[in-house]
């Protein structure tokens, strides 16, 4: 088991780069067994979801070479169709295999999805829009069995905006014949930055990051280069961390429109926040004040995986907080944890309500999933005493060395295996 200890009370400053995103890199991962080419891909993050993705296709038969922070994955030899269960029942991102190996092998056999335990997170909207492509699936025994011998490019309507099945069908339709229509599809930035890669890799999608996209088919995708966008949920945590800590950062490599939701709200607790192409300053004041009313929304609302490091600087501000999360039903798992620490949170179904306390105290909590463990880094950080996060690998799914990071800001934080 990880730990992470912290000293709160230390005030960040510097700046920062954001790394590449975990929500953009997996799927293009996957989508290197859209081609028989060589694929390399830049800037590659150091995180164990990124890891676990070149392992399962390690296992496929596929070549993954690193050099330095690129990697080059060659699936030319790629020997199977069936993603191994142990990998799979350990990242959720592993249901980004489907539509690749359709559209490649045109079968594929998968175990449902592991991952963090925020909610249910059916697959159900993947399944229903592969089939509307004439795929024909079978459910058994915990695995999926999917045959593609007879797709066909067709219309797809998602009854709600996945960023996971929009991906996943807009992979499985590059291959086929003919032109595939996604309607009420996802808008989040990473399936734009998705449809960039394919196309090019010679791939025709267009539409991205409006809620229709057309995918005309091409017979033969080749290689690529390719630099993916950075982390817009790793840049609001850290635009979070200059907050609660009243810090004074800059993230560089950071790209204001995709976090305006956020950037907006730290603004009304006070903070003065500026922005310019690649680069945003957090200077906070020294008490924040609560924002009334946050619900997390599809892109462009305020993300869901921002819900808890935000929670987490409501703890400490002036007034009272309403958060309500839209998205997944059981993502207040690090509320328990923040109480430890002396938060005021009650919780009813999918709301809490925060009262904003002067300080938070250091406490032993434990890390249930990502995005709560890095709520709970936030609010050691502005602890008094020692705050100590056991878990911590969860964190290491989707923030490179965060406390080595926050170290080079000034944060007294260290890392125990």
């Amino acid at each position: 088991m990880q730990q992470i200890t912290i000293f709160g009370g230390n005030r960040l400053q510097g700046s920062l780069e954001i790394e590449t995103a975990k929500n953009a890199i997996l799927p293009m991962i996957a989508g290197c067994l859209l081609t028989s080419a060589p694929v390399v891909l830049c800037k590659v993050p150091c995180i164990t979801d990124v890891q676990n993705m070149f392992e399962i296709l390690r296992r496929m038969g596929c070549v993954v070479q690193p050099d330095g922070d690129k990697v080059c994955i060659d699936t030319s030899n790629i020997c199977q169709h069936e993603i191994p269960r142990e990998l799979a029942q350990a990242i959720r991102s592993s249901i980004f295999m489907l539509g690749p190996l359709l559209a490649r092998q045109k079968k594929a056999t998968v175990v449902f999805p592991g991952g963090c335990d925020i909610g249910a997170r059916p697959i159900d909207l993947h399944l229903s829009g592969l089939r509307d492509l004439q795929v024909e699936i079978c459910e058994q025994h915990g695995y999926i069995y999917c045959n593609g011998e007879r797709m066909k490019a067709g219309v797809v309507h998602l009854d709600y905006p996945s960023v996971g099945a929009t991906e996943n069908i807009m992979m499985a339709a590059v291959l086929l014949k003919g032109r595939t229509t996604i309607i009420h599809c996802a808008k989040e930035p990473e399936i734009v930055d998705l449809a960039k890669f394919i196309n090019s890799m010679g791939g025709k999608i267009k539409g991205a990051g409006t809620d229709t996209i057309t995918i005309d088919g091409v017979s033969k995708l080749h290689g690529t280069t390719y630099t993916p966008m950075p982390d817009r949920i790793v840049c609001g945590t850290y635009a979070i961390a200059s907050a609660v800590t009243q810090g004074d950062v800059t993230l560089t490599n950071a790209r204001p429109q995709d976090i305006s939701a956020l950037l907006t709200k730290l603004r009304y607790s006070g903070c003065q926040v500026k922005c310019k192409r690649d680069t945003i300053s957090v200077q906070a004041p020294k008490r924040l004040r609560s924002v009334l009313n946050v619900e997390t929304q599809p892109y462009p609302g305020f993300p869901t995986d921002l819900q808890a490091p935000f929670l987490a600087m409501q703890t400490i501000s002036n007034g009272i907080s309403v958060i309500t999360e839209n998205v997944f039903e059981t993502r207040f798992k690090h509320v328990s944890e923040l109480v430890r620490m002396g938060a005021k949170i009650t919780v009813k179904n999918r709301t809490a309500i925060v009262q904003g306390v002067p300080s938070l105290y250091g406490a032993e909590v434990m890390a249930q999933d990502l995005r709560g463990g890095a709520a709970l880094v936030l609010a050691g950080l502005t602890a008094h005493g020692t705050t100590t996060i056991k878990n911590a690998q969860y964190i290491d799914r989707g923030y490179e060395r965060m406390e080595q990071k926050l170290a080079l800001l000034g944060a007294n934080i260290s890392r125990q295996s």
